[in-house]
C-alpha cells in the first residue's frame, strides 16, 4: 500500500467524525413514534364513533318524527272528503225553515233531528282524530288561516276584522286542512287587539 493511500485512509475517520460533529440531529417526528401514531389513531376512531352516534341519533329522531307525522296526517285526504259531507249536512239544516221546529209533522221533526245528530257525530269523530274547527269570527284576518271572500264596510270594528264566516276552516294537528272563507270589515281603525287564531305555523302549512 502506498503512502498516499494510507494517508487517505487515515484521514477518512477524522473526516467522518468532523461530519458527525457538524450534523444537526433531527428530533423524532410523531409519525416516527409508534405510541404517538397509535394515540392519533385512537383519537380518530373516537371522533368517528361520536360522529356515527350523532348521525344515528339524528336518524332515530327523524324516523320517530316521520312516523308520528304519518299517524297524525295520514287521514288528511279522507278528512277533507268528510268535511264536504259535513258541509252538506249543515247546508241541509240551514235550508230548513225556522217554522219547521213548530211543525206538527213528526216525520219532518225526526228527519231534522237525525240530520243534526249525524252532523254532530261526524264533527266529534273528526275532532277525535285531530281535526279541529277554527273559530275566526271577531278575529283579525290572517291569510295563514283565512281566505277573504269579500269586504264589508263597517267603521264600528277594526279594519280587517272577520265579521262573517261563509265556510268554517279546519286544521289537523298543527297543519292547515282547509282555510276558513270569511268576510272582513273595511273602514274601521287599523289597530285591533284580539287573540290570534290558534293553529299551524306558515312553515308547517308549507310542509303539509
Amino acid at each position: 500500500m502506498s503512502d498516499e493511500s494510507q494517508g487517505r485512509d487515515n484521514t477518512k475517520p477524522q473526516a467522518d467524525a468532523a461530519q458527525k460533529e457538524g450534523e444537526t440531529v433531527t428530533p423524532m417526528q410523531a409519525d416516527d413514534d409508534p405510541m404517538a401514531a397509535l394515540a392519533a389513531d385512537i383519537e380518530q376512531l373516537k371522533d368517528q364513533r361520536l360522529r356515527m352516534a350523532a348521525d344515528m341519533e339524528n336518524l332515530r329522531r327523524r324516523t320517530a318524527r316521520e312516523i308520528s307525522d304519518a299517524k297524525s296526517y295520514a287521514i288528511s285526504g279522507f278528512a277533507r272528503d268528510m268535511l264536504q259531507v259535513s258541509d252538506n249536512l249543515q247546508r241541509a239544516l240551514a235550508a230548513v225553515p225556522e217554522q219547521a221546529d213548530d211543525a206538527t209533522d213528526n216525520g219532518l221533526k225526526t228527519l231534522i233531528e237525525g240530520v243534526e245528530l249525524t252532523e254532530r257525530a261526524m264533527a266529534t269523530a273528526l275532532e277525535r282524530h285531530g281535526v279541529r274547527k277554527l273559530e275566526p269570527m271577531g278575529q283579525k284576518f290572517d291569510p295563514n288561516f283565512h281566505q277573504a271572500m269579500y269586504e264589508v264596510p263597517n267603521a264600528n270594528v277594526p279594519n280587517n276584522t272577520v265579521v262573517d264566516v261563509v265556510q268554517p276552516g279546519y286544521v289537523i294537528g298543527d297543519r292547515m286542512l282547509r282555510p276558513a272563507m270569511v268576510g272582513v270589515a273595511k273602514g274601521g281603525p287599523k289597530d285591533i287587539a284580539v287573540t290570534p287564531e290558534p293553529g299551524p305555523s306558515p312553515q308547517a302549512e308549507k310542509d303539509a
